[in-house]
Order: C-alpha cells, then sequence, then structure tokens
C-alpha cells in the first residue's frame, strides 16, 4: 500500500453524494453542508465558486475545484451576481428551484436545456476516520485543476452517466467520483510551482519511498532503522538521513505517528476490541507502553480517546462529521 493509496482509502462517494445541475445566468447556488470535501466540476458553461474566507475562484468548463469542510461555498454566474442564493443540502433537489436536475430514479428526459447553460457536477465525501485526516491537512481551504488534464476522461463518463437512469447507477457515480477525486489530487499536488506535502514527494524517492510502503503495509512489524534500512538496501546512516530530510522527522517517529493514527481508527470501529487489543493490532506488546506512546501523540489516553469520540464532541473535529445528502 503507497501512503496516498492509504490516506485516500476513507474519502469515498457512498450513495446520494452527488448531483448534476444545469443552470442558466442569473444563479446562485449556496451549499451549505460544509461536507469535509466537495468536488465542483463544469462540464459546459462556467461560473465562479466563492467562499467566506478566500478570493473568488473561475469554474470554466472542464475545470474543478475542491473545497475543504467546514467551509460552505456558493455558486454563482458571476462574482457579485443579483441572484437570491438558493440553499443547496439535502433539500436542493428540483430543477425550478435551479437545483439537481439528473440523480438516482429522476430522469428528465424531454426537457429543453437552453443554450448557453452551465451544467455542474457536485460529489459531496464524507471523510472518515484520523487516516484521512492526513490526507485534509495536506489541503487548502480551495484547490483548483484546469481541464486538460487526467480527470477529463473522467468528466466525459460522468457526463454520460447522469444523462442516463439505469440499473447501477449510484454505484458508477460513486466510483467515478472516486476517480475524478484522485486525478484532481494528483494533478494539484504535481502542478508547476506548488508545495505539495513532503509525504507526496518522498513516496517517490527511490528509497524513501520503498521505506514509507514498508511502513505501512507492515505496521504492527518489529520496525528497526537497521531493518529497514536492510530492506531498502541502504546504511543505516543514509536512510535515517534522507528520510528525515524528504519527510521532515525520523523513521521510528513517523511510524509511532502512523501507529497511534491506525490505533485511532480502530478504537472508533471496533468498540468491543480492549486497548490491548489494539495495542497488539499496532504493534505493541504492552498495552501500557501503547498507552503511554498514544497519549503522548495524541493528547489522551486511548481510553480517554474513545469517550470523546464516542460522544461526538467538538473535539472529534470536522473529519468524522456525519454526511449529509446532496442531492
Amino acid at each position: 500500500m503507497d501512503m496516498f493509496g492509504d490516506l485516500i482509502r476513507g474519502v469515498r462517494a457512498h450513495g446520494s453524494l452527488f448531483g448534476s445541475s444545469t443552470l442558466s445566468p442569473p444563479w446562485a447556488l449556496h451549499f451549505v453542508d460544509g461536507a469535509p470535501l466537495t468536488l465542483c466540476t463544469v462540464v459546459t458553461g462556467a461560473g465562479w465558486i466563492v467562499t467566506e474566507h478566500c478570493p473568488p475562484e473561475p469554474l470554466r468548463a472542464r475545470d474543478t475545484i475542491v473545497v475543504r469542510g467546514p467551509a460552505t461555498f456558493t455558486f454563482v454566474d458571476e462574482v457579485g451576481t443579483r441572484a437570491e442564493p438558493i440553499a443547496c443540502g439535502e433539500d436542493c433537489s428540483t430543477p425550478e428551484q435551479g437545483g439537481t436536475r439528473h440523480r438516482l430514479g429522476w430522469s428528465d428526459h424531454g426537457e429543453q436545456v437552453v443554450a448557453g447553460a452551465t451544467t455542474l457536477i457536485v460529489g459531496a465525501y464524507p471523510v472518515r476516520g484520523e487516516i484521512s485526516r492526513r490526507l485534509l491537512d495536506a489541503l487548502p481551504v480551495v484547490l483548483r485543476v484546469d481541464g486538460g488534464g487526467s480527470g477529463d476522461a473522467v468528466l466525459d463518463h460522468l457526463a454520460a452517466e447522469v444523462a442516463v437512469d439505469t440499473p447501477g447507477q449510484q454505484v458508477v457515480l460513486d466510483r467515478l467520483l472516486d476517480w475524478m477525486l484522485v486525478c484532481t489530487l494528483r494533478e494539484w499536488f504535481d502542478r508547476p510551482g506548488g508545495e505539495p506535502p513532503a509525504w507526496w514527494a518522498a513516496q517517490r524517492d527511490a528509497v524513501v519511498g520503498r521505506a514509507l510502503r514498508l511502513l505501512h503495509a507492515e505496521p504492527a512489524a518489529p520496525w528497526t532503522v537497521a531493518a529497514l534500512a536492510d530492506r531498502t538496501g541502504v546504511s543505516r546512516s543514509t536512510l535515517a538521513k534522507r528520510f528525515a530530510d524528504l519527510v521532515g522527522e525520523p523513521p521510528l517517529t513517523y511510524l509511532t505517528g502512523w501507529r497511534m493514527t491506525l490505533a485511532a481508527d480502530l478504537l472508533i470501529e471496533r468498540e468491543s476490541a480492549t486497548v490491548a487489543d489494539i495495542a497488539r493490532v499496532v504493534g505493541y506488546s504492552d498495552p501500557f507502553g501503547f498507552s503511554a506512546a498514544f497519549k503522548r501523540v495524541r493528547g489522551a489516553n486511548p481510553s480517554e480517546f474513545r469517550r470523546t469520540a464516542a460522544t461526538g464532541s467538538p473535539a472529534d473535529g470536522p473529519a468524522r462529521a456525519p454526511a449529509r445528502r446532496v442531492r
């Protein structure tokens, strides 16, 4: 498992988190749910994405923008539009409101689409767990990728799929949206002059990339710097320096942080598992040593963390906020 694959595995479209709107100016759709991640791409036409604390971003045909929650945003025909904003969320689902024209179980065949209209495809993503929080932390509130890249082929499939109403449509849309998000994030991280997170570039280093893959594939293994160096074919000193230079911390410090991230999700997902059970899964034979490491990294011991997560307190953070339907 590569690191990016690990981090994005909890970011999945899963039914109903999809909408496609065909709009004629003036319009202003205010997306109020504040989903952890929302992907917007224009099939035809153009508009602007406006958020509260960021400059307006143009969205032309085949451009894609990703907005990181809990920020809400508005899609408008032009900055300063005279249109009254329509709150889009759970109930924004009828064409006469300027909302979704295509959704599972609803076809509008035969309706005329006005020439020059803008068609917007939106996918809102729940983001599950501490693992994917690491990905969110690497993203700005708004990121934009121009059309013409690898996502164009996906967009063609999306546009074709929303125009039909067939069995299995929701599954296809979910997977296409996931594909589109991966393509968008890859291109944004690789953009000329960009500043991707250290781990993104480190994955491509022959030595450090292999070390990261090993740590992610076998997090519970009894790793030492010597063992990791032996598996990557370099000396301990070479691995330690190269890893710290590219990732920003020593290999075993990174491993501890990753183990605690895995443990945080397991504490929530496996309600019947004891702290000792979780400790063994992430490579600790001693639950007391695990608890001490967890508190040092996470700021609370495992039992406290589990209780806090179960109550859904604000400390749980936006990455674990429940998904709402965006049609």
